[in-house]
């Protein structure tokens, strides 16, 4: 990796965190939920965040938007995604 890589890298962490902050409450709570539990799918992060099912969706979208959340499917069940936090 070059130094101007490592840079780029060490500030995309950095502003993870400075990038969430900036956002509404209910997708800071997603995120710290989501810090706390690894992986979560959108109902299991409803159930945690006691926030309603379209809320979490509003929340994972906007976190999408920053480049802090990745989603993948599940193996189990095809229908739904997988959540986790991507910040260093």
């Amino acid at each position: 990796m070059s130094t101007s890589e490592t840079a780029d890298h060490e500030s995309v962490g950095e502003s993870g965190w400075d990038a969430v902050a900036e956002l509404p409450p209910s997708a800071k709570l997603v995120a710290k939920t989501l810090e706390y539990n690894d992986a979560l799918t959108q109902s299991e992060l409803a159930e945690e965040t006691l926030l309603p099912p379209r809320t979490v969706r509003y929340a994972l979208n906007r976190l999408e938007e920053v480049d802090v959340v990745d989603s993948r499917f599940s193996f189990a069940d095809a229908r739904k995604r997988i959540y986790t936090l991507d910040i260093e």
